[in-house]
């Protein structure tokens, strides 16, 4: 939306091109919300945490504001209840979001002894967007705790005057294609276990040196996402073969890819595409070596500014379609709701979803012990994976809806016997004792 009053007075943002499915996908099954978390060298301070929130707030506008529904479409306003309150950490991340709770924010700061936890609707932003307000916010923190850290690269100056182009919708922007990409795909095969209850989530995280892994792909002649999104595809695909009644259904595997990468864009807000690719077992036997060449190859060959166009173009349809244009927003939610229950996730086995390398200033950097990146629960994926690169080692995250290990199991062994060293680190134990 393009706005005639200066940024600061702006009371309203329209969703922006990806966001608009979200709120008819706000269920307890399937959140979209995602959450970046940071241990630090020391225990949190509550109070100057919820000091650094108030701070950090008014320099990300596009953060600072509430879901409303409007008769045709939700938009995203401005909140007038100050900033969100920080609250002591739960066992269960990633829960739906209600827009009456957290005094109507889609943020929500958690902490818990000396770690701070940033949860996003993704409605509001990207991961770019989120890695760039949390490490800030990580920032301004460690200031009130008495430590000199400058701004630059992910920390923004709260002093600064947010600029305009940081709450633009960059779809509507940059997107001129008239042809639309690939929409559907074949139904793929998921694992099935038995589903922890709704709300709990089971985090397994593996801590992985980024020399090795870049040592490995290389090897390849890929990037680290290709190779780790090339393991996921190879575990699921062996995970089928495996079971007894095998009925030899596509693999697939999806991958976030940030458009930024594209277009100079300098947006907080969603700045993403989803690239899909997937295996025919029927085709016959797969080595490791073909899926990986085969992935990075398609990836390649999509990877450009045409199929993005493509893309974008595609993602319109909701906001383009007349019919969808004339209903109101809760027959819209309800419609959304209803595709997403029937075939949603069924063209996707896994996914990998890879911020990169979080850069901060060298003088931050001994006070943040690791990072990580937590995705929400799908509604039949077990393997939906998050990534984030910092001060040499890269963190992978599982986020499992089922009781059995056996996915991330499956993952970290791989990778260990595929020669990456991996420590790992998981929720399990509290998820399955109940704990909150």
């Amino acid at each position: 939306m393009k706005s005639k009053l200066p940024l600061k007075q702006r009371q309203w943002y329209k969703l922006d091109n990806a966001a608009k499915a979200f709120p008819g996908q706000n269920s307890s099954s399937w959140s979209n919300v995602f959450r970046l978390s940071a241990t630090l060298t020391e225990k949190i301070d509550p109070d100057l945490l919820q000091e650094a929130l108030e701070k950090t707030m008014p320099r990300f506008p596009c953060f600072d504001v509430r879901m409303r529904n409007g008769f045709f479409w939700h938009y995203l306003e401005k909140n007038p209840n100050g900033a969100p309150p920080v609250m002591p950490d739960i066992g269960n991340p990633c829960l739906r979001v209600k827009w009456k709770e957290n005094n109507g924010y889609l943020i929500k700061i958690y902490y818990y002894e000396n770690r701070i936890s940033a949860e996003f609707y993704h409605a509001v932003t990207d991961g770019y967007g989120a890695s760039r307000f949390f490490m800030t916010l990580l920032a301004v923190y460690l200031r009130l705790t008495g430590k000199e850290i400058p701004n630059g690269e992910s920390v923004f100056d709260i002093n600064e005057k947010p600029h305009e182009e940081e709450s633009e919708d960059a779809y509507l922007k940059y997107s001129n294609s008239k042809a639309k990409g690939k929409r559907f795909y074949k139904f793929t095969y998921h694992y099935k276990g038995k589903r922890l209850p709704k709300h709990r989530l089971c985090v397994t995280t593996g801590y992985m040196p980024v020399s090795a892994l870049k040592e490995k792909a290389h090897e390849y002649g890929v990037t680290i996402t290709e190779y780790l999104a090339a393991v996921l595809l190879w575990v699921m695909y062996n995970m089928q073969e495996e079971e007894e009644n095998n009925k030899e259904k596509h693999v697939g595997v999806q991958i976030p890819v940030n458009v930024r990468n594209f277009y100079k864009s300098e947006t907080l807000r969603n700045f993403m595409l989803c690239y899909s690719f997937q295996i025919d077992p029927k085709m016959g036997e797969y080595t490791f070596s073909e899926i990986v060449k085969q992935l990075s190859l398609y990836l390649r060959y999509i990877n450009n500014e045409k199929e993005l166009q493509a893309m974008m173009h595609g993602n319109a349809g909701i906001e383009k379609n007349p019919i969808m244009r004339i209903l109101p927003s809760f027959l819209k939610d309800f419609g959304i709701s209803m595709v997403y229950k029937v075939a949603g996730e069924k063209a996707t086995s896994a996914l990998i979803t890879n911020v990169g390398i979080i850069k901060t200033p060298a003088e931050m950097t001994p006070y943040i012990e690791k990072l990580t990146l937590v995705t929400g629960p799908g509604m039949l994926m077990g393997a939906k994976c998050g990534a984030v690169s910092f001060d040499g080692t890269l963190a992978l995250t599982v986020s499992n809806i089922f009781e059995e290990n056996k996915i991330q199991r499956d993952i970290f062994t791989t990778l260990v016997k595929f020669g990456i060293p991996v420590k790992i680190e998981s929720n399990r134990h509290a998820i399955m004792g109940g704990d909150r």
